[in-house]
């Protein structure tokens, strides 16, 4: 593959990645809530998450979703349940105080941030369906097994940077305390907002 061509797929990427949907909702409560180290492991979770849906597309997942197409509803109703589980959590949990964080000592663990972004990301199967476009156009066949490992790292950074960019944003002191004032209502606004992207990712 040539520069332009890797050069091309983060681009298409980072477009993806920054239009809004569960993991921006997800990055901008953690961040805003529990802090910029646990909205961190939230982004590596994305970024993992999305270089194993480049591989599920390399490996021609999205080509099995378009022969056995049930396969595909199956994974997305399940994704979206889990989806509308988290928005669950988060609306039941809204009425109670900001954690109080101290340095070293995030109220979520590093580790449960990853694997939180990891499901969540993982929740929703169309990104094998987006990657396996993509790729159809930018990676050729004949593509070395160098360059798919360059173009999932790529994917990988790509993601977890965009969020990490987010997180800093918004744990930042004067994001944290508006946060903080509203919590109850915005909780329950990114629990409805997360509720009904699950709905979409299952029945669309």
């Amino acid at each position: 593959m040539t520069l332009a061509g890797f050069a091309t797929v983060a681009l298409i990427h980072l477009l993806a990645a920054m239009s809004p949907g569960p993991s921006f909702v997800l990055s901008v409560r953690s961040a805003a809530s529990e802090g910029f180290r646990v909205a961190v492991g939230l982004a590596i979770g994305f970024g993992l998450a999305a270089m194993l849906w480049a591989a599920a597309a390399l490996l021609g997942l999205s080509l099995l979703f378009e022969v056995v197409p049930a396969l595909f509803t199956a994974l997305k109703v399940v994704g979206g349940l889990f989806l509308i589980y988290i928005a669950y959590k988060m609306w039941r949990h809204a009425p109670e105080p900001m954690p109080v964080l101290t340095e070293g000592t995030p109220p979520r663990s590093t580790t449960r941030a990853i694997w939180l972004g990891l499901l969540a990301m993982l929740a929703n199967p169309k990104p094998a369906v987006f990657f396996g476009a993509v790729f159809v156009g930018v990676v050729p066949v004949e593509a070395s097994l160098t360059d798919k490992l360059v173009v999932l790292l790529n994917i990988f950074w790509v993601e977890a940077a965009w969020y990490m960019i987010v997180a800093r944003v918004f744990s930042l002191p004067r994001a944290r305390a508006g946060y903080g004032h509203f919590k109850s209502k915005l909780d329950r606004t990114f629990g409805g907002l997360i509720a009904l992207l699950g709905a979409k990712i299952a029945i669309t």
